[in-house]
C-alpha cells in the first residue's frame, strides 16, 4: 500500500470567506466532515466533493480537495459519471432536501439502487433556504412558508423511507448541533463499501428557525430522539429507562419496568441484517409516539456498482477478440477498394 500523509483538519480547510448566515447548521456539518477527513485514509488528490445548488452546495470551495459545483438536482448523477470514470476516487456528495427530493429525487434514488461507492450528505432544513423560503419536499403538512402562506397541503418525504425504498446498502442521521455525533457517523459512512446516505437535521436560523427544536432542545432531545448503535439495546430517555419493542408490525416506544416489560424485551439494532424493513421501520418513527432515530440505522454490505462494472470491463477486454483498433476495422464483412 502507499505512504497515505498524515493529515489534520487545517489540510481541508480552503482558502475561501464560508458565506452561510450566523448561526447557520451548515457551519457544524463543514466542521465535522473536515475534522474526519484525515482520518479516512484516502489522499486529498483523490478526494472529490460534488454539489448541486443550495446553501449546502457551497460546500466544494470550503473544503480544500477537488471539487465539482453543478446545477440544481444534478449532484448525484455527476457524482456518479466522476466515480464511474475514475473508480479510485473518494466521492462525496453534498446536497439539500430541496436538491436532493424534487428536482434531483430521479437521481438521488437511482445512486442508491445502483449501490455506487460515494458518500452522500443530505442537509435536511424542510426549507428552501438559498431561494428565501418556498416549502420543500420535506416540509411538513399545513407548515406555512413564502410558497404556502395558507400552509402547504402535500405530504412530505421522508429521506429514510426513499433509501430503504431503493434498498440503500447504508443509511444514517445526525443532528446538527452534535457535533461528536455528526463525526462518528461521517467516518462510518465513509468506511462503507457502497453508497452511504447520511441525513442531517440541520436548522436555518433565516427561514425556518427551531424546525428541528423537539429533536435537538437540550431540554426534550434525551427523550425525542434515540442514538442506535449496532449490537446494543435500543433504550432512550433522559434515565435511560425507555425502549423500543415490536409490537406486530409496528414499533411501540415503552418504559422499561412498567406494563410487564423488561430490559430482555427491548430490541436489539442489528444494522448489518439484509432485509431492510426493520431499517425502515425506525428511519420512519416520528414525534410524538416514538422518538426520531439518529446514529447508523442501515449498513448492510452488499456488491458495489463500480467494482462490479470494472470487473465486467475487465473481463469483456480478456475474452473479446477485439483488442486494438486494427483489430476493430478488420472485424465482421470488409471488403478492399
Amino acid at each position: 500500500m502507499k505512504n497515505i500523509p498524515v493529515y489534520t483538519k487545517k489540510d481541508f480547510v480552503s482558502d475561501q470567506e464560508v458565506k452561510w448566515c450566523a448561526g447557520c447548521g451548515d457551519f457544524s456539518i463543514l466542521s465535522s466532515v473536515q475534522s474526519i477527513l484525515p482520518e479516512i485514509g484516502v489522499e486529498k488528490e483523490k478526494m472529490v466533493f460534488v454539489s448541486g445548488i443550495g446553501c449546502s452546495s457551497r460546500f466544494p470551495y470550503y473544503v480544500d480537495t477537488y471539487g465539482f459545483h453543478g446545477i440544481h438536482g444534478r449532484a448525484a448523477a455527476i457524482a456518479s459519471g466522476v466515480k464511474a470514470a475514475n473508480p479510485d476516487l473518494n466521492v462525496w456528495i453534498m446536497s439539500g432536501d430541496g436538491d436532493s427530493m424534487a428536482i434531483g429525487g430521479n437521481h438521488f434514488i437511482h445512486v442508491l439502487r445502483r449501490n455506487m461507492n460515494v458518500n452522500y450528505v443530505l442537509f435536511n432544513n424542510q426549507i428552501y433556504g438559498l431561494t428565501k423560503g418556498q416549502y420543500s419536499p420535506t416540509t411538513p403538512l399545513g407548515q406555512i412558508t413564502k410558497t404556502s402562506p395558507f400552509g402547504t397541503i402535500e405530504h412530505p418525504f421522508k429521506p429514510g423511507e426513499l433509501a430503504m425504498g431503493a434498498e440503500g446498502t447504508f443509511y444514517a442521521r445526525g443532528i446538527d448541533n452534535n457535533p461528536k455525533q455528526m463525526k462518528e457517523i461521517f467516518l462510518e459512512g465513509a468506511k462503507h463499501e457502497g453508497a452511504s446516505l447520511v441525513e442531517i437535521l440541520q436548522n436555518c436560523v433565516i427561514f425556518n428557525n427551531g424546525t428541528h427544536k423537539l429533536i435537538t432542545a437540550k431540554e426534550t432531545r434525551d427523550d425525542h430522539q434515540i442514538y442506535l448503535k449496532d449490537g446494543e439495546k435500543m433504550i432512550f430517555g433522559k434515565e435511560k429507562n425507555k425502549g423500543l419493542v415490536l409490537d406486530g408490525l409496528k414499533l411501540k416506544a415503552v418504559t422499561i419496568g412498567e406494563d410487564g416489560y423488561t430490559m430482555d424485551d427491548i430490541l436489539v439494532h442489528d444494522a448489518g441484517q439484509e432485509d431492510p424493513t426493520m431499517a425502515y421501520l425506525l428511519a420512519r418513527m416520528s414525534l410524538p409516539e416514538l422518538p426520531i432515530a439518529v446514529g447508523v440505522i442501515r449498513a448492510y454490505k452488499a456488491p458495489v456498482y463500480d467494482q462490479l462494472m470494472e470487473q465486467q470491463i475487465e473481463h469483456v477486454k480478456a475474452n473479446s477478440k477485439i483488442k486494438n483498433m486494427t483489430d476493430l476495422m478488420n472485424s465482421g464483412q470488409t471488403f478492399t477498394l
